[in-house]
């Protein structure tokens, strides 16, 4: 089971903490990654990273403002968001990166003035 949160309303310019809580004893095992589904567009990749923290990797729309990490003790998942701009505007999951499950409910971000 996935659950995110900590998505909101936030101005242009402005900065998000997602956090994606999992359960399962293997979670520290997987990649997991984030994905965003804006309006009327396909879900698409923003951010994986790997079991042991490392290595990560990002979509060029994002790169250099988003930041993914993990707490394996925890069995969650984090997406810093910094510089956040009106097209980062979506429904953001978490999920692993080979095979995803079941999606959870997502969190929504939006980013307006």
């Amino acid at each position: 089971q996935l659950v995110e949160s900590g998505g909101g309303l936030v101005q242009p310019g402005g900065s998000l903490r997602l956090s994606c809580a999992a359960s399962g004893a293997i979670f520290r095992l997987r990649a997991m990654a984030w994905y965003r589904q804006a309006p009327g567009k396909e879900r698409e990749l923003v951010a994986t990273i790997f079991s042991g923290g490392i290595p990560t990797n990002y979509a060029d729309s994002v790169k250099g403002r988003f930041t993914i990490s993990r707490d394996n003790a925890k069995n969650t998942v984090y997406l810093q968001m910094n510089s956040l701009k009106p097209e980062d505007t979506a429904v953001y999951y978490c999920n692993q990166f080979y095979q995803p499950g079941n999606w959870g409910q997502g969190t929504q971000v939006t980013v307006s003035s």
